[in-house]
């Protein structure tokens, strides 16, 4: 195991190296405020084509309303830090980017490529009350604003409730009630619960965390050390392991897998983001619940799921939430007044129009205006959610559901974040320390300590590679 981890450390370092050089070599000569033509150019994350045209029909209405001439470019997530890296090289930034997560944004701020003047002028016109404290917080360095918040998804575990009453089982919102209900519901034939070991998949890290946070484990501590080898990260490991080894599927499970198993009815619980609630409901052919129940019933599944948000395990004081936030940025070289304009717009005539793209996975973090201060919270919950049908959230899942898909964005945690250690995060994102520990684990090569250990190690190295 010792060959391994050093593989992975030289290939984080180079990596890690070669990015930021590159970056910081592009904003050296392109720094600025960019001319003042009224043309800006656009990235968005939400960049499926569906999305890509209905994100085009908002801008088409700020244009008519600004004479701002806006270029919309969609790119994937998995390709931005080269794509960031090949435009800061060449001096061709964009002025805005939408959609994207915390880890890159604090890439993008650590490599001095973000103009963080404008987010903070918006907030403030916008009102700072108009926008969820946490959120705000989260997408902050202290008093400077990386970014606008827009919108979160959140990391669920779903679980089928009426299996769970059947045997008297308490809702799995704790680890001892989530490791009962699935050595309860653990059948042959049939597993307790469907969790992601893929190891070359950030999913896998997205649930792990999720566990991890309800036991505050922690990526760093308060003095920035490294600290996946802590007791609180150690009994995260072996329950994940208890979990996706005792009572999961065996085999290496992924993104599509645990998704697929959980809608088949074999398996009785799953840890899934909230985009997963459109094709809960039968909203998705491509994604559609197989049950046998669902044959009847399209929507079997969803009213027969019950989801917790925050999760508490046994060395924690209190819940913990994992989700992601995404944010509108502005780039160091942005045309000033345009892009402001831009992201308000976005921020609030197109607002409704923005989250609506996927309402499951684009919980509104702005809730209202300061004449309305419930106006998009309200919207969200009667959106539309769904691809090849359609129909209102609020109509599909309850109002109690929908308020703690909410409320969940207040109780969210991020490792590093709250450390200030946000391009660490980011830069574990590509590399995946975590996933490669959970997957030697999840397949019997190493122990839940020597997972712990392992991804310590691998993360401290990365960390190294970037001072």
């Amino acid at each position: 195991m010792r060959i391994r981890s050093l593989r992975s450390r030289t290939t984080a370092a180079c990596l890690t190296t070669a990015l930021g050089i590159g970056l910081l070599a592009g904003c050296a000569g392109s720094t600025g405020p960019g001319k003042p033509d009224r043309e800006i150019t656009v990235w968005s994350q939400e960049n499926l084509p569906d999305r890509v045209a209905a994100t085009q029909k908002v801008i088409d209405g700020f244009e008519r309303k600004t004479g701002v001439k806006v270029k919309l470019v969609g790119v994937d997530e998995a390709q931005m830090p080269q794509l960031i890296m090949s435009a800061a090289a060449s001096g061709k930034l964009p002025d805005v980017i939408g959609a994207a997560p915390m880890g890159q944004v604090w890439q993008m701020y650590s490599n001095g490529l973000l103009n963080t003047d404008i987010p903070k002028r918006i907030v403030e016109e916008l009102g700072r009350d108009t926008f969820n404290a946490n959120a705000l917080d989260l997408t902050s360095d202290g008093a400077t604003s990386l970014g606008v918040p827009s919108d979160a998804w959140l990391q669920l575990l779903v679980y089928r409730k009426d299996q769970l009453e059947k045997k008297g089982l308490a809702a799995p919102d704790t680890y001892a009630r989530t490791l009962a209900a699935a050595k309860a519901l653990t059948t042959k034939g049939h597993d307790g619960i469907s969790a992601a070991t893929d190891p070359s998949d950030a999913f896998t890290s997205q649930s792990f965390e999720s566990l991890a946070l309800a036991n505050d484990c922690q990526l760093v501590d308060d003095r920035h050390e490294v600290a996946l080898d802590s007791p609180q990260c150690e009994t995260a490991f072996t329950t994940y392991d208890r979990l996706s080894r005792a009572y999961g599927a065996p085999g290496t499970q992924t993104v599509d897998s645990t998704r697929a198993t959980y809608f088949a009815g074999q398996s009785s619980m799953v840890i899934w983001s909230s985009f997963l609630l459109d094709e809960l409901a039968g909203l998705r052919k491509d994604a559609l619940p197989s049950c046998p129940e669902c044959k009847k019933d399209p929507q079997y599944l969803s009213d027969n799921s019950g989801i917790v948000t925050a999760m508490k395990g046994p060395d924690a004081k209190d819940a913990a939430q994992f989700g992601e936030i995404t944010s509108w940025v502005t780039t160091k070289t942005a045309e000033t007044a345009a892009s402001r304009e831009f992201i308000e717009y976005m921020m609030g005539t197109g607002y409704e129009s923005w989250f609506g793209l996927a309402p499951e996975g684009k919980i509104p973090v702005r809730k209202g205006t300061a004449a309305d201060p419930d106006r998009y919270l309200d919207a969200w919950r009667s959106s539309d959610i769904g691809v090849d049908t359609r129909k209102p959230l609020d109509k599909v899942f309850p109002r109690a559901l929908l308020d703690q898909l909410a409320d969940g964005v207040s109780n969210m945690r991020r490792w590093g974040i709250a450390q200030g250690e946000g391009a660490l995060v980011g830069a574990t994102n590509g590399e995946l320390p975590v996933p490669k520990a959970i997957g030697a684990m999840s397949g019997g090569q190493i122990s839940p300590s020597e997972a712990a250990r392992e991804a310590d190690e691998d993360v401290a190295a990365l960390k190294k590679s970037l001072q």
